[in-house]
């Protein structure tokens, strides 16, 4: 039953991140059918309400994804002589809980700004800002990867 249990939890985490994922392709390519105007590293382009929504919706499952997989998985923080003497599986643990939380921050920050600069209600101009929703969307499927592997790791450690 445990067993049927870490399965479905994993499929979960995957499924949310993905879906997160597909959602800030799709941001990304709403974003990119609006109007916009470039000269050299300036661009002025219209807003997508569609990018906006897209990327909003993949920033919360993202962090869903990330919190759920922290709870199944046990938030476990050791000071530097227990990681030390820790097993190599805790070891891996710790290190895949590390690169989980360095994604989300990456992650969700490409999001965020890609999502903001969506939210106007009209035209802005700036620098340009190619590709953040779309590397945000890849990162949570990168998340998903270290995710699992850290609830793997970790509940393989449980006594």
């Amino acid at each position: 039953m445990a067993k049927l249990l870490g399965i479905f939890a994993c499929l979960v985490i995957v499924g949310l991140d993905v879906v997160a994922g597909i959602l800030g392709i799709r941001a990304e390519a709403a974003q990119n059918q609006e109007k916009h105007l470039r000269l050299w590293i300036f661009e002025c382009k219209e807003p997508s309400h569609d990018a906006y929504v897209f990327g909003l919706a993949a920033g919360i499952l993202l962090v869903i994804a990330h919190v759920f997989a922290n709870l199944l998985g046990g938030c476990s923080v050791c000071t530097r002589d227990e990681i030390s003497k820790a097993s190599p599986s805790k070891q891996l643990s710790i290190t895949c809980l590390v690169f989980t939380w360095i994604i989300l921050v990456v992650g969700l920050s490409m999001l965020v700004i890609g999502t903001m600069s969506n939210s106007k209600k009209r035209a802005s101009c700036g620098f340009t800002h190619h590709h953040y929703l779309s590397i945000g969307g890849i990162l949570c499927m990168v998340h998903a990867l270290f995710s699992v592997a850290y609830y793997v790791t970790a509940t393989a450690t449980l006594p």
